[in-house]
């Protein structure tokens, strides 16, 4: 026995398979590589931070560590801890940087 949601998405897709087919499973596809790829940006992220700006910890947060809540307009948001404060702008500057396709919004907790 299923979730109402998932009886629900069975009986549309039954009912209506046409208009589904198509649209989610490119969806589908597209959104669990959007999502792979912003975790690759995040980790890049986190490697500059420490070994550029002396961050001790970097934290991932917002939709990212909830896939359910991660849609194709998320961004990566992260938060650092240890970089001087004389050089945390410069730190936002090169994490910004990293993706064409993903806002990166970088923390000081």
């Amino acid at each position: 026995m299923g979730t109402q949601s998932d009886e629900l998405a069975t009986y549309y897709a039954k009912k209506y398979p046409l208009a589904l087919a198509d649209s989610l499973s490119p969806a589908d596809t597209y959104l669990a590589e959007r999502y792979q790829e912003a975790w690759q940006v995040a980790k890049r992220a986190a490697t500059i931070l420490k070994g550029r700006y002396s961050a001790k910890k970097v934290a991932v947060f917002g939709s990212l560590v909830d896939r359910s809540r991660f849609t194709r307009w998320s961004d990566v948001d992260l938060a650092a801890w240890g970089i001087p404060d004389d050089r945390f702008y410069a730190a936002v500057g090169a994490v910004t940087g990293l993706s064409e396709r993903f806002k990166v919004d970088l923390v000081d907790p």
